[in-house]
């Protein structure tokens, strides 16, 4: 493939339409047709024959699907060939699409449990489901890692480790894809952060890029992905979907990829550069691999060659999983109840306890007899994530009813709302014609309309709250429009819990402060061709005192108190802080005061800061859990089982200390440009470079046991480290505990090095009073660094010091051993 390098490298050098002329007159380099030709096989080849360019270029963008399952997207085949559709679904924790489906906890969840195994029954589920559901290939897994607390989709993807992702990710696609389903990894690449991702430009040096970002990506290409999505942004100048050094020089010629490229949904901004550097597909649609690539093979600005080039690796994939000989397994049907059985697992195993205080948990005799649940989300069920990764649940039950199932007959369980989500129906008498918008019903073609005032009694802060199904009503405050509907994908990606109504309406929220007097209010709801229902609801700092004022009276009158906090995030969209929505530290602080035997459960999807947490007895982090969320947070509560999960990311203290803060560069970027200026300093990296305590360190996580750690030992294999050591449970209860092993620098090697990095783990269950003896085992990859005169992998030689721990944080055992 010398030449293909070497061409690669005289067209990047000549570059703009240069270089897109030599590609139209000279086409793919001649070992580079060979070789595509030998791995496709005579099927594929044959088929290329025959194939018009029409049809060709029909395999290679999206269009609309005459039988909708409700999926992302849709590739016609071309059924003159007996080439079939291929239908693609979202499904990073499940799959996406209008049936029900198995609802998984979110990746994010299933990485604390730091259980690679756990990751491909995850993925056997997804896979299984996504044939069942009609479904040919999956968009995920997302292996971007966590480097922003702030990001909208750290609830999608694993960690901020190279190494646990790049561990997880590949055991997840070999459990997809061994079901039949193609897998997709996506987003590459350094796709961090939601604001702005469509044209941020992420600027990141040779070395950080290798070590930090791809090391997941290459696992995945590994383990045998067929498909990749290119990302919306760009990197160091060049859109991800355009990036040849990405698509070509990295993905193909250095790891092999064998598979095709598609585009993330609009990504694409181009047709012969993008094809030329790599992309294969355009999705949801062509416009710029439909019409425009036609056109562009008719007029000699590309070589048709590229065009079979994309198709080739399309057809290849097609062919491998049995797709174009008929030879793929029949569909199954769905295994609801499998699959259940897995969403309760993970939600169980990824259940991250990170503060207990006397034994507050789990919750025995009298602590399980009198309970106080708190919290909207105490009963409601948070099953997942808002954007893409929601699924249809096969059902979701209630914490509430699960902690009342499980306290049993002989326990008073009480309830109080304490943040009200959906608002309150206005006061009648604060309108001026005294009607007020609740439940009303504007039937098919008809329209509504109210036009009076509001009076407001005393300044305060007002949440309005607008239910409603169809067409979403204008609501006028002051000439003001209180639900404006935005454009593009800030409409459709919307958060998993608070932008539904129990009974299903949608909702939208607008929160203001309101000066005492008149107030004008105008409503329009249109019936449109189905008719609609709709309320206007508001929350105000009275009502949220009565709620709080409830919440403290049953707070008080109970034993112990389960108080479930939410934090609703979404594709698309960045959170603004760390700290809860809403007005939910002031409520967890009332409670606290009230009952300091207060336990806090957090669905959260990253890290949340916690001034509260030294007023409350425990705090029990169980992300986005999933359908069976209820059944596994009750099973926690109550040491049923052991909280497994350990935090696959740091906790920072607030949001002036993380790698971020303070560095707008860095996050959201300046002026369109994003500066990795961190290096590979990424997460714990950064925490330990700068001497920053966090509030809770990588890989942290408490058990309902103790265990000690001893007799270290470390040997030099042929391939990297073998580290041995003793674990014993040195308490009274069986539980669950993750050691991990962490590798400091080189003396040898000039690079930026970590303080020191994650070297492997390892899951391990224990009865009381049992030991086991632990072998992990560092490979040689982590022991490298990346040199970018080389452009290679060297080796770091030399004694460097090996850490056994029960975080990043807590370091128990130490030595130093040659490399």
């Amino acid at each position: 493939m010398s030449d293909t390098v070497s061409r690669r490298s005289v067209l990047r050098l000549l570059g703009g339409a240069t270089a897109v002329a030599l590609a139209a007159t000279t086409g793919l380099p001649t070992p580079a047709r060979a070789a595509a030709r030998e791995a496709a096989g005579p099927r594929v080849e044959s088929l290329l024959t025959r194939l018009t360019l029409d049809e060709k270029i029909t395999l290679l963008h999206g269009a609309p699907d005459p039988k909708s399952l409700g999926q992302a997207g849709h590739v016609p085949g071309v059924e003159r060939l007996g080439i079939p559709p291929l239908r693609l679904a979202d499904g990073p924790a499940g799959v996406r699409v209008k049936q029900h489906a198995t609802a998984l906890p979110a990746p994010v969840l299933l990485a604390a449990a730091f259980d690679p195994g756990l990751a491909r029954r995850y993925g056997r589920v997804i896979g299984h489901e996504g044939r069942a559901l009609g479904q040919d290939v999956l968009l995920s897994p997302m292996v971007n890692l966590v480097r922003t607390p702030y990001a909208g989709r750290n609830f999608e993807t694993f960690s901020e480790d190279p190494l646990l992702s790049a561990d997880l990710v590949a055991e997840e696609i070999r459990g997809i894809q061994g079901e039949g389903l193609i897998a997709t990894v996506k987003h590459y690449a350094m796709n961090n952060q939601e604001q702005d991702r469509e044209t941020v430009d992420v600027r990141v040096d040779e070395q950080t890029l290798n070590e930090v970002e791809l090391r997941a990506f290459e696992a995945a290409v590994g383990a045998g992905s067929r498909a990749v999505m290119g990302a919306y942004n760009k990197v160091n100048g060049t859109y991800a979907c355009e990036n040849e050094e990405l698509l070509t020089g990295i993905l193909r010629d250095r790891w092999g990829f064998q598979g095709w490229v598609m585009t993330d949904w609009h990504a694409a901004h181009s047709t012969v550069a993008a094809l030329t550097a790599g992309l294969d597909m355009e999705m949801p649609n062509g416009k710029y691999f439909g019409a425009a690539l036609k056109a562009a093979v008719r007029n000699g600005s590309v070589s048709e060659e590229y065009v079979d080039r994309a198709v080739r690796r399309i057809l290849t994939a097609m062919d491998d999983f049995g797709l174009l000989d008929g030879s793929a397994p029949p569909r199954p049907a769905r295994d609801a109840a499998a699959g259940a059985a897995v969403a309760l697992e993970v939600a169980k195993a990824g259940a991250t306890l990170l503060h207990n205080e006397n034994g507050t948990l789990p919750l025995t005799g009298e602590a399980a007899r009198s309970i106080a649940v708190v919290g909207p989300t105490g009963s409601l069920p948070f099953v997942s994530g808002g954007g893409s990764a929601h699924v249809v649940p096969d059902h979701a039950d209630s914490p509430l009813d699960a902690i009342r199932s499980r306290a049993g007959d002989g326990s008073r369980v009480s309830y109080a709302l304490g943040e009200d989500l959906f608002g309150k129906p206005l006061p009648k008498e604060a309108l001026s014609a005294g009607i007020a918008p609740e439940a009303q019903r504007v039937a098919a073609g008809k329209t509504w309309t109210y036009d009076g005032t509001l009076t407001v009694e005393d300044d305060d802060e007002w949440t309005f709250v607008v239910h409603y199904s169809g067409a979403r009503p204008k609501v006028l405050l002051d000439g003001v429009d209180l639900f404006p509907v935005a454009t593009g994908l800030a409409e459709y990606f919307t958060g998993g819990l608070v932008s539904a109504a129990p009974d299903g309406l949608a909702v939208r929220r607008r929160t203001l402060d309101l000066a005492a007097g008149e107030h004008r209010i105008e409503i329009t709801a249109r019936g449109g061709a189905q008719g609609q229902t709709f309320r206007l609801r508001r929350v105000t700092g009275a009502t949220r005192a009565q709620d709080v004022a409830e919440a403290v009276r049953a707070a008080g009158a109970a034993h112990s108190v389960v108080l479930f906090a939410y934090e609703d995030a979404t594709e698309n969209q960045d959170r603004t802080t760390l700290a809860l929505p809403g007005h939910q530290a002031q409520l967890i602080e009332a409670v606290a005061a009230a009952n300091p035997r207060t336990t806090v459960v957090l669905n959260t999807s990253s890290s949340t800061s916690m001034p509260w947490l030294e007023r409350t007895a425990a705090v029990l982090q169980m992300y986005y859990p999933g359908q069976e969320g209820a059944a596994a947070t009750a099973a926690v509560l109550f040491g049923d089982c052991d909280p497994g999960g350990r935090l696959t990311q740091s906790f920072p203290v607030d949001d002036d200390h993380h790698p971020v803060a303070g560095e707008p560069r860095r996050y959201p970027g300046v002026n369109g440009v994003e500066h990795y200026s961190e290096g590979i300093h990424v997460g714990y990296r950064w925490y330990d470079a700068k001497g920053v305590r966090p509030l809770f360190p990588f890989g942290y996580g408490l058990s309902y046991t103790s265990f000690a750690y001893g007799d270290l030992r470390v040997e030099r294999t042929g391939d990297g480290l073998e580290v041995s050591f003793t674990v014993r449970n040195t308490g009274r209860r069986d539980g669950v505990d993750v050691p991990q092993v962490y590798v400091g620098p080189s003396p040898d090697l000039q690079a930026d090095q970590a303080v020191r990095v994650l070297g492997g783990y390892q899951r391990l269950a224990l009865k009381a009073g049992k030991s086991r003896r632990v072998i992990v085992r560092v490979d040689e990859r982590t022991l490298s660094s990346w040199d970018p005169k080389r452009h290679g992998w060297v080796l770091g030689t030399g004694r460097r010091t090996v850490w056994v721990g029960a975080s990043s944080g807590e370091l128990r055992l130490s030595t130093r051993a040659g490399v």
